[in-house]
């Protein structure tokens, strides 16, 4: 997604660094970028004041530097820990000594397994602090609590973003979320696993909405947090069925054990941002779903003819 939006702001005419220790993205999201006027890549971890503090004043901070599948932080609790932590605390001491507009890129995980539907801002969330996800869910929600201290005690400019699933081009096939998983998946042949018995839902939001709505609060005084998210919400097996009816494809639907904590309803209600930042999602998921498989597809043909 951070690739997404140092495009966006790239075309509007901004100049952006972009920090990335590449652990998860692998110059995937930004490699198309380099070179352009405006653009430079700092490879480094924003965990370490030092990286940040060497790029001197900015205007803005958007701080999105996190794993963010199940599979990439389940993996690296620590690293996910700290990006929540020190990633956040760096970021904000930048924008601090900057005197500049903060955006943390938090997340609907903070809401939970949630008890209320759909889930407003002021819902406070059903979670578990030593579940299986809770070092994503407690990583952002420490980052929230953090950037709300900077904003009270320090008078930094902060703003928080409530992220739902987002999906889009660029994403990695094999990083764990279901967009990617049942893609590639159709796209190959293969069985397209549906956890539990597929009827958890989920509402997706198609990448450049996701960043219109970053760059909308980015430009506010609104503090949030703010859900951002589509509210059209179906379940697993309706997207099953729409990726293979896309694709093409006559791959199976097979079932798996539901994981721990797996969220069963997933939707935002996001009457916030439409008042506050006259910001709707535009891209029908047929069509986002669409422009996502045409990428994964002519992905698969270079990696093919390599």
């Amino acid at each position: 997604m951070g690739g997404h939006l140092c495009e966006a702001l790239l075309h509007r005419g901004d100049e952006v660094v972009c920090v990335d220790d590449l652990s998860s993205s692998e110059r995937l999201g930004v490699a198309h970028l380099e070179g352009r006027p405006g653009f430079r890549l700092v490879v480094g971890d924003a965990c370490d004041p030092g990286v940040l503090g060497a790029l001197g004043r900015v205007d803005a901070v958007a701080h999105l530097a996190s794993p963010a599948s199940p599979s990439d932080y389940r993996e690296r609790p620590l690293d996910t820990l700290r990006a929540g932590s020190r990633g956040t605390e760096a970021a904000l001491e930048l924008a601090a000594g900057s005197g500049a507009r903060f955006l943390l890129a938090s997340t609907s995980e903070v809401y939970g397994d949630p008890a209320v539907h759909p889930q407003p801002e002021s819902y406070a969330g059903n979670v578990d602090p030593v579940g299986p996800r809770s070092m994503y869910d407690e990583s952002k929600r420490f980052a929230e609590a953090l950037t709300v201290g900077y904003r009270d005690a320090a008078g930094v400019n902060a703003c928080i973003a409530r992220i739902f699933n987002t999906y889009g081009p660029r994403m990695r096939a094999g990083d764990g979320r279901v967009v990617p998983s049942f893609v590639t998946a159709a796209l190959a042949g293969e069985p397209l696993v549906c956890f539990g018995d597929g009827t958890q839902t989920r509402s997706l939001c198609y990448v450049s909405d996701l960043v219109g709505g970053l760059i909308a609060l980015l430009g506010s005084d609104l503090a949030g947090p703010v859900n951002l998210g589509n509210p059209e919400e179906l379940t697993m097996l309706d997207l099953a069925a729409l990726v293979l009816e896309l694709t093409r494809s006559h791959s199976p639907v097979e079932f798996a054990p539901l994981p721990g904590d797996d969220p069963k309803r997933r939707c935002p209600d996001i009457s916030l941002a439409t008042a506050a930042l006259g910001w709707l999602p535009l891209v029908p998921l047929r069509e986002g779903l669409a422009r996502t498989i045409d990428w994964f597809a002519a992905s698969r043909s270079v990696r093919a003819a390599g």
